[in-house]
């Protein structure tokens, strides 16, 4: 089943300059591991070192925060869109 990844600016280097991408996956943790296998480049953004989300990006599976789901346990639907968002801080 296809997942559209919608990324935002900062990240889109390391995915050819594309602001969307499409991966298949059966929950996020599945479309995380699909998506840094084929762009190695992301995996310090979105995973930490053992394999969990890290912790300064947000991500929404349509409009619903995944922390609030079942994080990477979080089922997807064929034509699901992701949105990575990573936290701003700042003063």
């Amino acid at each position: 089943m296809a997942v559209e990844i919608k990324l935002p600016t900062v990240l889109r280097a390391a995915a050819d300059g594309q602001a969307s991408v499409s991966v298949d996956g059966a929950t996020v943790g599945d479309v995380f591991n699909t998506l840094v296998d084929k762009y190695p480049g992301l995996r310090d953004n979105l995973l930490d070192g053992a394999g969990g989300m890290h912790k300064f990006v947000n991500v929404y599976k349509d409009d619903d925060d995944i922390r609030y789901l079942d994080g990477l346990d979080t089922k997807l639907a064929d034509g699901d869109v992701l949105t990575i968002l990573p936290a701003v801080a700042g003063g």
